[in-house]
This record gives C-alpha cells, structure tokens and sequence, in this order.
C-alpha cells in the first residue's frame, strides 16, 4: 500500500491562505482566507494548497481512522535532514466494529521533498525524465498489524532497553503493554512482513494487562527518566502508577492519585525529575503531582480554571520549566511552573476556534510548539517572534494585523485532527492524525 502525495482542494501554507475562486468565468486575483476571521468561503470557491509552503508533504491512510499514535524512535541517526526521509509510527484504529480494530506498525520511507514549479520552457524530454524522476520519488508505506478488540483510544511508545513497547489505552476499559520488536523487523523486510501477517499476526498479544480502572480513559504516558514508569488516567477521574518489575511485568498501585472531579485528559512527566508528573482535566483544572508522597496526599499544585471548560491537553517542554496546554476554549497557554501558584499564565494565544486537541513543544527548538485543533488547523508558533514596530501594519494584507505575532504557520485540509508529534531524530518534522489519514510534513517556517 503506497502513501499517497498529492495536490488537495485545500490550503496549507504560510500566511496568508489563499482562497482561489473557481466560479465559471472567474478570473480574478487569488484572496486571502484566515480561519475563524473574516468571511466565509463562498459557494464556487475553494482552498489550494502552496507547495513553496513545504519543504516536504506526504499523506498517507490506512483504511480505518487512527485517534492517536506515536512515533518510534529508530536507529537511523539524529538531525536528519537528508532526504529522503524513512520513518516509524505505531498507531491503534478506531474501527466501526470492535473485532475490526488494529494495533499498528507504520513504516514510511521515500519521503521526498516537495518539487519545485516546472519551468516555463520546459521541452518534452524534460517532461519525459520529469515522470521518470516522478516514478522514483513515490513515497512507500509498509504496515504491520496485530488483532486488537475493541477502538485504540491512545497509543505511547517507549524503549525498555533495547525493547521497544506500546502503552495502550482501549475503548473495553484496560491498558495494554504490547512488544513492538518483531513488528519493528518485520516493516523492513517484505518477506518477513508476508510470512509474520500469514502465520504470526493472529497470535500476537500484550505482553501485560490493566483492567483496574472500571472503564475507558485516554491519558497515558511514559516516563523519560525511569524506563518502563507508566502512568494511566481514565474518564472516572482517577489516575494509576505502572512500576515496571523484574521478569518485564509491572506492578500497577491500586490506591488512584486523588484530586480531579471529572475525566483526566492527559498526563506529562516531568522531563527533569523522575518522580514529578502534571495531569489536565475536564474539570478546567492542571495538576502537578509527586509521587513521593501517599496518592491522597501526592497533590502539590493546583490551577483550578486553567481553561473555560475542559483542559484537554497539556506538554512539558524538554528544555525549559514550561507547560504548554490546550482547552476547549480553544486557547493555548504557556504556564512558567516557578509561578504556577499565580494561577495565571505567562502567555495566552487565541487562533483555534474549536477545542484545542494535541500540543507539543518542539523537540529542539525551545520556544517554537505546534497545536491542533477541532477547527481543522494545525499552528506553529515561536515565542521568540515580535513584530518589527518599524515595518508597521500599512501593506498587511486585510485581517493579517491582528493575528498573533507568534503565529509561524497554519496548516488546514484535514478533516477532524486528533493528534500531532514532532519527529525526534528529524528536525522540523511534523505528523499527524486525522480522520482524513496522516500528514507528514515541514514547513519553510520551522
């Protein structure tokens, strides 16, 4: 199964967004289009992607939709920018029947770059070798997948080791722990990939199950610090520490961490202390814990109206004390934790007009961070960015004066986005989930 590249009736691109008219006889210049401000597009009208926006651009689907995934990290090298690119995503789907859902293993490779515009005095032999050239540059998608029942609601990846296992949160109400190794070999062997989904595929099982927690959740993370510490949090409010054991099992603390009122949404460890983790809920609230004290007493920090309505999302930056998180009111705010007791954020951003659905700080980059959201847009943002006071707002386009200074980028075409990872080991590399498929993709900003 190939992934697939190609041009959409949509716009992802820098701003700002052009909106084309196509109506009969219509030959007028293209006009910018910002989501969420200014007018709607009319009927005739439609939205084309700017491939100088991109430096490179791959879709790719796999038949039912992924609600989450993660990207592995492999043995290829850090700082990959030589293209083309290779790639590995674990992802669970969100079948309409329960017995039809998969557990994933993507590998995508042959990623090339976006190609520049043809010359205008191209002749035919140029053409020729063009779809000659086009032919060798089609991306590749391999895929290997394992039975699961019932929808994937979230999947977090980690190395014990050497060993590389998926956490899994399923819609049936348990937590899985699978081993992703053979699946791992078998992507890069198309033999082994034959023989393994003809005689192995139907037999692979977790290596460990949770069911304690009486019924589904979302929020799962693995610890950076402590190969195989795992947390899990569900819709009932209740929150669960995995500790990994000798023998590749895990003992799972009965006693719930104990504060949130509603749903737990997401869960973030802290990158720089092994036993500090933060939580965000539907009941507005971010909590920062410490699992060094008793789970009803593990509490240490509390912002109770982090967001109008629920918080959905939050992330903690690897390289500085910030936590960027993301609500139903569709704000993103940036909260510094040396003043979390403030209760105020240090930088508030308003462009989603939907819930904010995944955010995540750039791996390298420390003030740069990407979000998407249920209004179909995916934005890159940079804090370091400020308007030059001398340029002035006289030549912006119309609407264009009053977005955010920090906006780098927004990307739309995709149809209901769920989740978005920046690569680790390929600086700039943007992926995410959506009910339209996933996304690979760099912008010229980032």
């Amino acid at each position: 199964m190939a992934a697939r590249k190609g041009r959409r009736r949509t716009c992802e691109t820098e701003e700002p967004m052009e909106a084309e008219s196509r109506e009969a006889g219509s030959e007028g210049p293209a006009q910018v289009y910002l989501p969420g401000r200014g007018p709607s597009l009319r009927e005739g009208e439609e939205l084309v992607m700017d491939e100088e926006a991109y430096v490179l651009y791959h879709r790719a689907q796999t038949g039912a939709p992924c609600l989450s995934f993660d990207i592995v990290r492999d043995h290829l090298g850090d700082n990959r920018t030589e293209l083309p690119l290779t790639l590995y995503l674990c992802a669970g789907t969100q079948a309409e029947s329960a017995q039809s859902n998969r557990l994933m293993m993507l590998r995508m490779h042959n990623l090339h770059g976006t190609k520049p515009p043809p010359s205008e005095g191209s002749d035919e032999e140029e053409e020729e070798e063009d779809e000659e050239d086009e032919e060798d540059r089609k991306p590749q998608l391999e895929l290997a997948m394992v039975p699961h029942y019932g929808g994937i609601n979230r999947v977090r990846v980690s190395w014990l080791g050497e060993e590389p296992v998926a956490g899994v949160w399923s819609e049936k109400g348990q937590v899985e722990v699978f081993a992703l190794r053979r699946l791992l070999q078998v992507v890069d062997d198309p033999q082994a990939l034959a023989a393994f989904l003809r005689d192995e595929q139907a037999r692979t099982k977790p290596i460990f199950t949770f069911a304690g927690h009486m019924g589904e959740g979302f929020a799962l993370d693995w610890s950076p610090r402590v190969p195989g510490r795992l947390l899990s949090g569900d819709c009932h409010k209740n929150i669960h520490l995995w500790t990994p054991t000798d023998g590749g099992s895990w003992h799972v603390d009965q006693r719930p961490f104990v504060g949130h009122t509603r749903s737990v949404e997401d869960l973030q460890w802290s990158p720089t202390e092994d036993t500090v983790f933060g939580s965000c809920s539907a009941d507005a609230s971010i909590r920062i814990w410490d699992i060094r004290a008793a789970p009803s007493k593990a509490c240490m920090l509390t912002t109770a109206a982090a967001h109008d309505g629920d918080a959905n999302v939050i992330h903690w930056s690897r390289r500085e004390p910030f936590l960027l998180s993301g609500g139903d009111d569709g704000a993103l705010k940036v909260w510094d934790l040396r003043q979390f007791k403030s209760g105020s954020p240090v930088a508030t951003f308003k462009q989603h007009v939907a819930p904010v659905t995944s955010v995540e700080w750039h791996p390298q980059d420390s003030g740069v961070f990407a979000a998407a959201g249920a209004d179909n847009q995916i934005t890159q943002w940079d804090l370091a960015v400020e308007r030059d006071p001398e340029a002035g707002d006289a030549e912006a386009e119309p609407g264009l004066a009053d977005l955010p200074q920090q906006l780098l980028f927004v990307h739309q075409g995709e149809t209901d986005l769920k989740e978005l990872h920046w690569h680790p080991q390929c600086p700039g590399l943007l992926v995410s989930t959506a009910l339209s498929g996933f996304t690979v993709f760099r912008t010229i900003s980032v």
